[in-house]
């Protein structure tokens, strides 16, 4: 199948199948005389088992390392659970991450009672004080499918 009907059967926009390709994520497919990429039923099932780990919020390195271990299916799975828990962490902090910063806006938006003029605003007060506590301390990531702090897996 064309590179089309593949971004189609498997909900993936083209660009980002070409984007895994480029990446090692996703096999080569080879290519006609025409030039045009020809996908295989194989070529499919990779593509929706890396959806399925995206929609995980898996990192890249991560689905790469399930797609490795996934190439020896007689070895223990002890390393796969490894990876899912790990990841489980990860999703886990970030859960508390997100609860606080829900708790940060909700006592933000509690700071304007009423509506009045934007230099009276205890929103924008508030978020004066709140950038002056973030400066010391430790920089959070909240980029989907990125795991610690600033780093761009």
């Amino acid at each position: 199948m064309k590179i089309g009907a593949l971004s189609q059967q498997a909900n993936v926009p083209v660009e980002t199948i070409r984007y895994y390709e480029k990446i090692g994520l996703m096999p080569a497919p080879e290519r006609g005389e025409n030039g045009y990429r020809s996908y295989a039923k194989a070529h499919l099932e990779r593509l929706l088992f890396i959806r399925r780990c995206r929609n995980l919020d898996m990192a890249q390195e991560e689905i790469r390392e399930l797609l490795r271990l996934a190439e020896k299916p007689t070895a223990d799975c002890s390393e796969v659970d490894a990876l899912l828990a790990s990841h489980l962490s990860h999703v886990r902090a970030r859960l508390k991450e997100l609860a606080s910063l829900e708790q940060t806006l909700v006592s933000l938006q509690r700071a304007c009672a009423s509506p009045g003029a934007i230099s009276d605003c205890g929103i924008l007060d508030g978020l004066n004080t709140e950038l002056e506590k973030l400066s010391d301390a430790e920089p959070h990531n909240h980029v989907p499918g990125t795991h610690g702090a600033g780093n761009g897996d």
